[in-house]
């Protein structure tokens, strides 16, 4: 795909200054800049690229113009650099997988009420009484189990597993290999092993939501596990029956969330972080990585550490433990004196 200086500030409502011809059909980064793309400078601390990159077309803030531009790529002048840079990048991956049509094989039950405007990836399976609305993407290999709904304008990746009686809302991202509905870990001790638990209940995942690749969202063992609005979940994420998480959350990958946790709106949880069961988690709370929750945790908190204590706390205790083999060491030599 090749587009003109003057077709991207159209797209951006900027301004041209240069050559408003110049054709791009790829994108780079300012420092690492090739003929025949598109880079942005939208911070002070990348101005020395300006002179130097390659790159043909630059996206530049209009509070960074150089006085003199007369020896430099074409730039098209906007309000904000990186917002509109990141508008081009969703456009650029819009037209990037547009697809439509159904591929060859497929299996789609005669129950199934399928929208408009479908793409539907082969070898995919699309079960009894499933709903799936206008405009969404299902890439190949893809299992869509019975009842399932699936809303507008969804991205749905390779080899995705929707288990039955799942709902997907609007708008939704659901990126290779991830697993919804899979059963919770439920299961009964006996005297001569684990029975197991039916997980009867299912997924919610509301409109908005991004999930990345490899992750498990555990169908409730009744009831329904419910991922609200906003939420952004990084790849190999693991999240048990019946947790909550609320509007706006961030998880970052190799977190783990144990089953019936309730997470607010609004908190970020760093990578490899986790959390353990039947907690509740506040709003706007962070969570640093590889940090280990074992309590409730109040609204605005900030933890670190394992087990999870205040970040300030954490870091003041720090300062103690680096320095514990001098002190163990002090305290030895004031023992040998007292002991004399």
């Amino acid at each position: 795909m090749e587009f003109s200086a003057e077709q991207i500030a159209d797209l951006v409502n900027g301004i041209v200054i240069g050559d408003p011809t110049v054709i791009v059909s790829y994108i780079s980064k300012i420092e690492d800049g090739t003929p025949g793309t598109l880079t942005f400078l939208g911070g002070e601390k990348y101005q020395n690229y300006l002179k130097d990159t390659k790159a043909s077309i630059v996206l530049i803030s209009e509070n960074f113009i150089p006085k003199d531009t007369s020896e430099l790529p074409t730039m098209i002048v906007v309000k904000d650099a990186y917002a509109s840079f990141n508008q081009l990048l969703r456009y650029y991956n819009d037209l990037r997988t547009h697809k439509t049509g159904i591929e060859d094989p497929v299996f789609i039950s005669k129950s199934a009420n399928l929208g408009e405007n479908l793409y539907i990836g082969a070898f995919t399976y699309i079960g009894n009484n499933v709903k799936i609305g206008d405009n969404t993407k299902i890439f190949p290999q893809a299992y869509i189990g019975d009842n399932v709904t699936i809303g507008e304008n969804c991205y749905i990746g390779p080899g995705a597993k929707i288990y039955n009686d799942c709902t997907i809302g609007n708008r939704c991202v659901i990126h290779a290999g991830t697993v919804v509905g899979g059963d919770g870990f439920g299961f009964e001790p006996l005297a001569e092993g684990y029975q197991k638990v039916p997980q009867l209940g299912n997924v919610i995942i509301e409109d908005d939501v991004e999930v990345g690749s490899n992750c498990t969202i555990d169908r409730a063992t009744i009831g329904s596990t419910i991922i609200r609005k906003g939420v952004k979940l990084d790849n190999l994420i693991q999240v048990a029956h019946n947790v909550e998480i609320g509007e706006h959350t961030v998880v970052a990958a190799q977190t783990g969330i144990a089953g019936s946790t309730k997470i607010g709106n609004w908190v970020m949880i760093g990578g490899q972080a986790g959390i353990a069961g039947h907690l509740k988690i506040g709003d706007r709370v962070i969570i640093q990585g590889q940090s280990g929750v074992m309590a409730d945790v109040e609204n605005h908190k900030r933890l670190f550490g394992y087990p999870a204590i205040d970040y300030l706390k954490y870091q003041k205790s720090f300062i103690y433990f680096k320095d514990l083999p001098k002190l163990v060491s002090r305290l030895k030599k004031i023992e040998e004196k007292l002991d004399k």
